[in-house]
């Protein structure tokens, strides 16, 4: 087993993605640990003297504190460690290239600006609007999702809130009507969600499983039944075409690309608080 340990002077959540995205390249065995406020010789004495298998060890690091960055990297040589640094030679290479010193202050990239603020904003809407909570939030949403049950719908909500959208997400039911707010705003702020009828059966059965087996419930509700879902997605696409609204297929799409796709709908690729 390999443990990686992403190390930080700062909240350490760029190292974390970074060792995050090492080891999503094997399937099994790599254990990602975060190490935050890594700021003193005291403090990586006791974080190095505290690992029990260094053999099977590796360091990403995105220490900018250059005293405390090289003494890491001594006391990884002195006991055999495997270390990397990931901010290190792109700052030098910046400082070459401009002509300019460094500031060298941790946590820079997570200063507390606006659009950090917008961030915290943007996840409070999803949070407050999430399945059509209260739908006076549609008109102040920057995009709307719509769709069935188990397409993704919160999931993306949560990521492009993360990117400082106001994402909100109205769950489409034949038994429920469409709040009429969505007729009233631009038909460019909706997105329709989509999904392969197999892959959505198969995805409500596996969340009908979990939840029978908490709740001891019956595996027979309608909810995974085949012809229930056929029915609740041609009543989606009947829905989606009255609003004229963009239409995405999620089948086997990833989070990351289905927003990428809104984004750029949306007019949020490339947009300067992005």
């Amino acid at each position: 087993m390999l443990t990686i340990y992403a190390v930080s002077d700062s909240i350490g959540e760029t190292a974390e993605q970074v060792a995050k995205a090492t080891a999503s390249q094997f399937c099994e065995n790599v254990n990602v640990e975060r190490i935050p406020y890594i700021k003193s010789f005291e403090v990586v004495n006791e974080f190095i003297n505290n690992i029990e298998d260094k053999k099977n060890t590796m360091i990403i690091s995105t220490i900018v504190l250059v005293d405390v960055r090289e003494f890491l990297v001594q006391r990884c040589i002195e006991e055999g460690i495997h270390i990397t640094n990931v901010l290190g030679p792109c700052i030098s290479m910046a400082s070459i290239i401009l002509n300019k010193i460094p500031d060298y202050r941790p946590g820079a990239v997570w200063q507390m600006d606006s659009q950090y603020y917008k961030k915290i904003q943007a996840m409070e809407f999803a949070i407050q609007y999430d399945d059509s909570k209260d739908n006076s939030g549609i008109k102040n949403a920057d995009v709307v999702l719509i769709g069935l049950s188990r397409t993704s719908k919160t999931p993306l909500c949560v990521y492009l809130a993360n990117k400082g959208i106001k994402a909100l997400n109205v769950p489409l039911m034949p038994e429920v009507e469409v709040p009429k707010e969505l007729f009233e705003i631009s038909r460019n702020k909706i997105i329709g969600l989509t999904i392969d009828p197999m892959q959505l059966i198969e995805i409500r059965k596996h969340r009908l499983d979990r939840i029978a087996s908490s709740y001891q419930l019956s595996r027979e509700i309608q909810y995974a039944n085949a012809e229930r879902v056929l029915n609740e997605l041609d009543y989606a696409d009947r829905i989606m075409r009255r609003l004229s609204c963009k239409v995405i297929d999620v089948t086997k799409r990833a989070i990351e690309d289905t927003a990428l796709i809104i984004m750029e709908h949306i007019g949020y690729i490339g947009h300067k608080e992005i």
